[in-house]
Protein backbone atom coordinates (compact mmCIF):
# COMPACT_ATOMS: atom_id res chain seq x y z
CA UNK A 1 0.00 0.00 0.00
CA UNK A 2 1.50 4.09 -1.10
CA UNK A 3 1.66 5.65 2.13
CA UNK A 4 0.27 9.25 2.18
CA UNK A 5 1.61 12.47 2.76
CA UNK A 6 0.07 12.11 6.30
CA UNK A 7 1.34 8.73 6.66
CA UNK A 8 4.52 9.60 5.23
CA UNK A 9 4.87 12.77 8.00
CA UNK A 10 3.78 10.76 10.99
CA UNK A 11 6.47 8.37 10.31
CA UNK A 12 9.36 11.02 10.36
CA UNK A 13 7.70 12.32 13.37
CA UNK A 14 8.24 8.89 14.93
CA UNK A 15 11.44 8.88 13.68
CA UNK A 16 12.63 12.30 15.70
CA UNK A 17 10.93 11.04 18.69
CA UNK A 18 14.05 8.30 18.84
CA UNK A 19 16.08 10.90 20.35
CA UNK A 20 14.10 12.63 22.48
CA UNK A 21 16.19 13.64 25.60
CA UNK A 22 19.23 13.48 23.13
CA UNK A 23 19.39 16.32 20.76
CA UNK A 24 20.13 19.18 23.35
CA UNK A 25 20.40 22.17 22.16
CA UNK A 26 19.16 21.47 18.80
CA UNK A 27 15.63 20.39 17.82
CA UNK A 28 14.49 16.94 17.28
CA UNK A 29 13.74 15.82 13.44
CA UNK A 30 12.87 13.56 11.62
CA UNK A 31 12.86 13.03 7.43
CA UNK A 32 11.50 10.71 4.77
CA UNK A 33 12.47 10.23 1.04
CA UNK A 34 9.30 9.33 -1.58
CA UNK A 35 10.09 7.79 -4.65
CA UNK A 36 7.39 6.51 -7.02
CA UNK A 37 5.14 5.69 -3.90
CA UNK A 38 8.23 4.18 -1.93
CA UNK A 39 10.45 5.02 0.88
CA UNK A 40 13.57 5.06 -0.54
CA UNK A 41 15.92 7.01 2.43
CA UNK A 42 14.68 7.76 6.26
CA UNK A 43 16.72 9.11 8.88
CA UNK A 44 16.62 11.22 12.36
CA UNK A 45 19.20 13.62 14.39
CA UNK A 46 20.41 11.53 17.10
CA UNK A 47 22.38 13.93 19.02
CA UNK A 48 23.91 17.48 18.84
CA UNK A 49 27.04 17.69 16.34
CA UNK A 50 26.02 14.64 14.44
CA UNK A 51 24.49 14.65 10.59
CA UNK A 52 21.06 15.45 10.33
CA UNK A 53 17.90 13.80 9.83
CA UNK A 54 17.98 15.44 6.16
CA UNK A 55 21.32 14.44 5.25
CA UNK A 56 20.94 10.82 6.77
CA UNK A 57 18.11 10.25 4.95
CA UNK A 58 19.78 11.31 1.51
CA UNK A 59 22.68 9.33 2.35
CA UNK A 60 20.39 6.05 2.62
CA UNK A 61 18.62 6.90 -0.69
CA UNK A 62 21.63 7.72 -3.11
CA UNK A 63 20.80 8.70 -6.29
CA UNK A 64 17.30 7.49 -5.36
CA UNK A 65 16.87 11.01 -4.35
CA UNK A 66 16.95 12.51 -7.79
CA UNK A 67 12.95 13.32 -8.01
CA UNK A 68 12.17 12.22 -4.63
CA UNK A 69 9.60 13.86 -1.57
CA UNK A 70 11.02 14.70 1.14
CA UNK A 71 8.78 14.54 4.25
CA UNK A 72 10.73 16.51 7.07
CA UNK A 73 9.57 17.75 10.30
CA UNK A 74 11.48 20.98 10.53
CA UNK A 75 12.31 23.19 7.94
CA UNK A 76 16.13 22.46 6.65
CA UNK A 77 18.38 24.83 7.89
CA UNK A 78 20.20 27.38 5.92
CA UNK A 79 23.25 28.29 7.96
CA UNK A 80 26.59 27.00 8.66
CA UNK A 81 26.84 25.33 12.61
CA UNK A 82 28.74 22.02 13.56
CA UNK A 83 27.27 20.46 9.71
CA UNK A 84 26.57 21.81 6.63
CA UNK A 85 23.11 23.24 5.72
CA UNK A 86 20.73 21.05 4.76
CA UNK A 87 18.97 23.53 2.36
CA UNK A 88 22.14 22.91 -0.44
CA UNK A 89 22.35 19.33 0.48
CA UNK A 90 18.51 18.73 -0.93
CA UNK A 91 18.97 20.62 -3.57
CA UNK A 92 22.08 19.14 -4.62
CA UNK A 93 20.76 15.96 -4.57
CA UNK A 94 17.63 16.41 -6.73
CA UNK A 95 14.92 16.31 -4.69
CA UNK A 96 11.92 17.79 -6.43
CA UNK A 97 9.39 18.56 -3.58
CA UNK A 98 9.79 19.69 0.48
CA UNK A 99 6.96 18.95 2.50
CA UNK A 100 7.95 20.41 6.24
CA UNK A 101 5.72 19.62 9.27
CA UNK A 102 7.02 23.15 10.43
CA UNK A 103 8.81 26.44 10.28
CA UNK A 104 11.97 26.80 12.35
CA UNK A 105 12.06 29.42 14.94
CA UNK A 106 15.68 29.81 15.36
CA UNK A 107 16.43 33.51 14.08
CA UNK A 108 19.26 32.05 12.21
CA UNK A 109 16.69 29.89 9.62
CA UNK A 110 13.37 31.34 10.42
CA UNK A 111 12.04 30.97 6.71
CA UNK A 112 15.69 30.90 4.82
CA UNK A 113 15.78 27.38 4.27
CA UNK A 114 12.18 27.13 2.60
CA UNK A 115 13.54 30.51 0.49
CA UNK A 116 16.62 28.63 -0.94
CA UNK A 117 14.57 26.02 -1.45
CA UNK A 118 12.17 27.70 -3.72
CA UNK A 119 14.76 29.95 -5.14
CA UNK A 120 16.51 26.57 -6.69
CA UNK A 121 12.56 25.49 -8.09
CA UNK A 122 11.65 22.87 -5.59
CA UNK A 123 8.00 22.73 -4.61
CA UNK A 124 7.49 23.54 -0.51
CA UNK A 125 4.54 22.97 1.49
CA UNK A 126 4.79 24.21 5.34
CA UNK A 127 1.76 22.63 7.74
CA UNK A 128 1.33 19.09 7.35
CA UNK A 129 1.28 17.79 11.39
CA UNK A 130 2.48 20.79 12.56
CA UNK A 131 0.45 20.31 15.70
CA UNK A 132 2.28 17.56 16.48
CA UNK A 133 5.54 18.79 15.42
CA UNK A 134 5.30 21.58 17.82
CA UNK A 135 3.99 19.21 20.53
CA UNK A 136 7.51 17.34 19.72
CA UNK A 137 9.98 20.28 19.80
CA UNK A 138 7.93 22.12 22.72
CA UNK A 139 10.79 22.29 24.64
CA UNK A 140 13.20 23.97 21.81
CA UNK A 141 10.48 26.07 20.59
CA UNK A 142 10.38 27.95 24.28
CA UNK A 143 14.33 28.07 24.46
CA UNK A 144 14.95 29.41 21.22
CA UNK A 145 12.00 32.01 21.54
CA UNK A 146 11.76 32.62 25.14
CA UNK A 147 16.16 32.09 26.00
CA UNK A 148 14.75 30.07 28.36
CA UNK A 149 14.34 26.19 29.54
CA UNK A 150 10.53 24.49 29.04
CA UNK A 151 9.60 24.50 32.58
CA UNK A 152 7.64 21.31 33.78
CA UNK A 153 5.87 21.38 37.09
CA UNK A 154 6.32 17.73 38.25
CA UNK A 155 4.78 15.86 41.52
CA UNK A 156 3.25 12.85 42.56
CA UNK A 157 -0.06 13.16 45.40
CA UNK A 158 -2.20 10.78 46.96
CA UNK A 159 -5.60 10.84 46.05
CA UNK A 160 -6.54 13.39 48.94
CA UNK A 161 -3.85 15.32 47.44
CA UNK A 162 -0.72 15.03 50.03
CA UNK A 163 2.73 14.53 48.63
CA UNK A 164 3.60 13.03 52.53
CA UNK A 165 2.42 11.73 55.67
CA UNK A 166 2.23 14.61 58.66
CA UNK A 167 4.75 12.40 60.01
CA UNK A 168 6.95 13.18 56.38
CA UNK A 169 6.79 9.84 55.22
CA UNK A 170 6.67 10.16 50.99
CA UNK A 171 8.46 6.87 50.25
CA UNK A 172 6.57 6.34 48.53
CA UNK A 173 3.52 7.72 47.29
CA UNK A 174 3.74 5.97 43.89
CA UNK A 175 4.34 2.66 42.51
CA UNK A 176 7.32 1.13 40.32
CA UNK A 177 5.61 1.84 36.34
CA UNK A 178 5.35 5.89 37.56
CA UNK A 179 8.52 6.21 39.51
CA UNK A 180 10.00 4.57 36.76
CA UNK A 181 8.79 6.66 34.07
CA UNK A 182 9.66 9.96 35.88
CA UNK A 183 13.87 8.08 35.96
CA UNK A 184 12.75 8.11 32.40
CA UNK A 185 11.46 12.21 31.93
CA UNK A 186 15.17 12.70 34.00
CA UNK A 187 17.10 11.08 31.54
CA UNK A 188 15.68 13.24 28.71
CA UNK A 189 15.54 16.59 30.63
CA UNK A 190 18.61 19.25 31.01
CA UNK A 191 18.07 20.16 34.56
CA UNK A 192 16.13 19.06 37.35
CA UNK A 193 15.16 21.70 40.46
CA UNK A 194 13.91 21.32 43.96
CA UNK A 195 14.06 23.18 46.95
CA UNK A 196 15.99 23.72 50.19
CA UNK A 197 13.20 21.51 52.10
CA UNK A 198 12.95 18.35 49.54
CA UNK A 199 17.15 17.66 50.48
CA UNK A 200 16.70 18.42 54.39
CA UNK A 201 13.50 15.79 53.88
CA UNK A 202 14.24 13.53 51.08
CA UNK A 203 18.16 13.63 50.70
CA UNK A 204 17.16 12.61 47.74
CA UNK A 205 20.13 11.42 44.39
CA UNK A 206 17.90 13.23 41.41
CA UNK A 207 19.63 11.09 39.03
CA UNK A 208 18.23 8.95 36.21
CA UNK A 209 18.57 5.56 37.64
CA UNK A 210 18.44 4.16 33.77
CA UNK A 211 21.30 1.93 32.60
CA UNK A 212 23.70 4.24 29.97
CA UNK A 213 20.79 7.49 30.63
CA UNK A 214 22.54 11.06 30.66
CA UNK A 215 22.05 12.12 34.37
CA UNK A 216 20.39 16.18 34.43
CA UNK A 217 22.02 19.10 36.23
CA UNK A 218 20.63 19.03 39.74
CA UNK A 219 19.79 22.53 41.32
CA UNK A 220 18.64 23.33 44.53
CA UNK A 221 16.81 26.48 45.03
CA UNK A 222 18.51 27.37 48.64
CA UNK A 223 18.80 30.94 49.65
CA UNK A 224 21.59 31.28 52.40
CA UNK A 225 23.18 28.28 50.60
CA UNK A 226 22.37 25.81 53.56
CA UNK A 227 22.46 22.44 51.99
CA UNK A 228 23.90 19.91 54.34
CA UNK A 229 27.88 19.44 53.11
CA UNK A 230 27.24 15.83 53.40
CA UNK A 231 23.91 14.86 51.38
CA UNK A 232 23.65 12.85 48.91
CA UNK A 233 23.96 15.69 46.08
CA UNK A 234 27.01 16.84 47.03
CA UNK A 235 28.47 13.33 47.39
CA UNK A 236 27.77 12.22 43.95
CA UNK A 237 29.28 15.39 41.74
CA UNK A 238 30.64 12.67 39.49
CA UNK A 239 27.64 11.52 38.46
CA UNK A 240 26.12 14.45 37.40
CA UNK A 241 26.65 18.32 38.43
CA UNK A 242 24.75 20.45 41.25
CA UNK A 243 24.04 24.22 40.76
CA UNK A 244 23.08 25.97 43.84
CA UNK A 245 20.78 29.27 43.75
CA UNK A 246 21.45 31.25 46.65
CA UNK A 247 20.44 34.93 46.56
CA UNK A 248 23.07 38.19 48.38
CA UNK A 249 22.33 36.75 51.78
CA UNK A 250 24.33 33.65 51.50
CA UNK A 251 26.97 33.71 53.65
CA UNK A 252 30.71 33.57 51.76
CA UNK A 253 31.83 30.76 53.74
CA UNK A 254 29.09 28.80 53.32
CA UNK A 255 29.16 29.30 49.25
CA UNK A 256 33.04 28.74 49.79
CA UNK A 257 32.87 25.76 51.39
CA UNK A 258 30.35 24.54 48.55
CA UNK A 259 32.67 25.39 45.93
CA UNK A 260 35.22 23.44 47.49
CA UNK A 261 33.66 20.39 47.28
CA UNK A 262 32.89 20.79 43.39
CA UNK A 263 29.13 21.95 43.56
CA UNK A 264 28.79 25.71 41.33
CA UNK A 265 27.01 28.10 43.18
CA UNK A 266 24.96 30.84 41.12
CA UNK A 267 23.31 33.94 42.62
CA UNK A 268 20.83 35.12 39.90
CA UNK A 269 19.46 37.87 43.03
CA UNK A 270 16.14 38.05 44.94
CA UNK A 271 12.72 38.48 45.06
CA UNK A 272 10.72 40.48 47.15
CA UNK A 273 10.05 38.00 49.55
CA UNK A 274 13.79 37.33 49.91
CA UNK A 275 13.55 33.81 47.43
CA UNK A 276 15.61 33.06 45.04
CA UNK A 277 14.09 35.28 41.97
CA UNK A 278 12.47 32.72 39.28
CA UNK A 279 12.78 34.85 36.16
CA UNK A 280 16.50 35.51 36.54
CA UNK A 281 17.71 32.26 37.22
CA UNK A 282 15.76 31.08 34.03
CA UNK A 283 18.06 33.56 32.01
CA UNK A 284 20.75 32.14 33.56
CA UNK A 285 19.87 28.95 33.07
CA UNK A 286 18.80 29.77 29.38
CA UNK A 287 22.65 31.19 28.81
CA UNK A 288 23.87 27.89 30.08
CA UNK A 289 21.84 26.19 27.35
CA UNK A 290 19.22 24.36 29.53
CA UNK A 291 16.58 24.05 27.70
CA UNK A 292 14.21 21.69 29.70
CA UNK A 293 14.03 22.02 33.46
CA UNK A 294 11.97 19.56 35.64
CA UNK A 295 10.93 21.08 38.82
CA UNK A 296 9.67 18.41 41.68
CA UNK A 297 9.09 20.69 44.32
CA UNK A 298 8.10 20.74 46.94
CA UNK A 299 5.05 22.51 47.78
CA UNK A 300 6.26 25.84 48.50
CA UNK A 301 8.80 25.78 45.36
CA UNK A 302 5.68 25.28 42.92
CA UNK A 303 3.72 27.73 44.59
CA UNK A 304 6.73 30.24 43.91
CA UNK A 305 6.83 28.81 40.43
CA UNK A 306 3.27 29.65 39.81
CA UNK A 307 3.13 32.89 41.37
CA UNK A 308 6.07 34.01 39.43
CA UNK A 309 4.33 32.73 36.14
CA UNK A 310 7.44 30.36 34.89
CA UNK A 311 5.55 26.96 34.39
CA UNK A 312 4.65 25.83 31.07
CA UNK A 313 3.90 22.74 31.89
CA UNK A 314 1.90 20.67 34.90
CA UNK A 315 1.88 16.17 35.22
CA UNK A 316 0.65 15.12 38.26
CA UNK A 317 1.01 11.54 39.70
CA UNK A 318 -2.24 10.92 41.57
CA UNK A 319 -2.09 7.51 43.71
CA UNK A 320 -5.46 5.46 44.58
CA UNK A 321 -4.39 6.43 48.14
CA UNK A 322 -5.70 8.21 51.41
CA UNK A 323 -3.59 9.42 53.88
CA UNK A 324 -5.47 12.33 55.54
CA UNK A 325 -3.40 14.54 58.09
CA UNK A 326 -4.48 18.31 58.35
CA UNK A 327 -0.59 18.68 58.75
CA UNK A 328 0.22 16.65 56.08
CA UNK A 329 1.81 18.40 52.73
CA UNK A 330 0.51 19.29 49.26
CA UNK A 331 2.03 19.87 46.04
CA UNK A 332 1.05 23.60 45.98
CA UNK A 333 1.38 25.44 49.02
CA UNK A 334 1.86 29.28 49.11
CA UNK A 335 -0.96 31.70 50.18
CA UNK A 336 -3.29 30.19 46.79
CA UNK A 337 -5.89 31.81 44.65
CA UNK A 338 -8.62 33.85 46.90
CA UNK A 339 -11.31 32.71 44.40
CA UNK A 340 -11.69 29.39 42.31
CA UNK A 341 -12.25 31.61 39.06
CA UNK A 342 -8.09 32.56 39.71
CA UNK A 343 -7.06 29.09 39.53
CA UNK A 344 -4.08 28.31 37.21
CA UNK A 345 -5.72 26.12 34.83
CA UNK A 346 -4.15 23.83 32.41
CA UNK A 347 -5.40 22.86 28.47
CA UNK A 348 -4.46 20.59 26.07
CA UNK A 349 -4.94 18.26 29.15
CA UNK A 350 -3.89 14.34 28.47
CA UNK A 351 -4.63 11.27 31.05
CA UNK A 352 -2.47 8.16 31.22
CA UNK A 353 -2.24 5.07 33.66
CA UNK A 354 0.89 3.54 34.99
CA UNK A 355 -0.07 0.92 36.93
CA UNK A 356 -2.73 1.74 39.41
CA UNK A 357 -1.58 5.16 39.11
CA UNK A 358 -2.85 8.10 36.89
CA UNK A 359 -0.54 10.78 35.11
CA UNK A 360 -2.49 14.06 34.66
CA UNK A 361 -0.61 15.86 32.33
CA UNK A 362 -1.32 19.58 30.72
CA UNK A 363 0.10 23.09 29.87
CA UNK A 364 -0.70 26.61 31.79
CA UNK A 365 0.85 27.94 28.56
CA UNK A 366 0.46 27.57 24.74
CA UNK A 367 3.58 27.31 22.38
CA UNK A 368 4.29 29.43 19.87
CA UNK A 369 6.97 31.13 17.96
CA UNK A 370 6.21 29.53 14.54
CA UNK A 371 4.06 29.81 11.42
CA UNK A 372 1.51 27.17 11.14
CA UNK A 373 0.85 26.93 7.57
CA UNK A 374 2.43 28.73 3.83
Amino acid sequence: MTPGPADCMKRALRLAARAKGRTSPNPMVGAVLVRDGTVVGEGYHPFAGAPHAEALALREAGERARGAVLYVTLEPCSHYGRTPPCADAVIEAGVTRVVAAMEDPNPLVFGRGFARLREAGIAVEVGLCGAEARRLNEVFITYITRNRPFVILKYAMTLDGKIATAAGDARWVTGEKARGYVHRLRAETDAILVGLGTVFKDDPLLTARRQGARNPARIVLDSRARIPLRSRLLATLAEAPVWVAVTEQAPRERVAALESLGAEVICPGSDASGRVAWKPLLGLLGERGVMSLLVEGGGSVHASALESGVGDKVMAFIAPKIVGGAEALSPVEGQGVAAMAEAHRLSDVAVRRFGEDILIEGYLRKVSGCSQAS
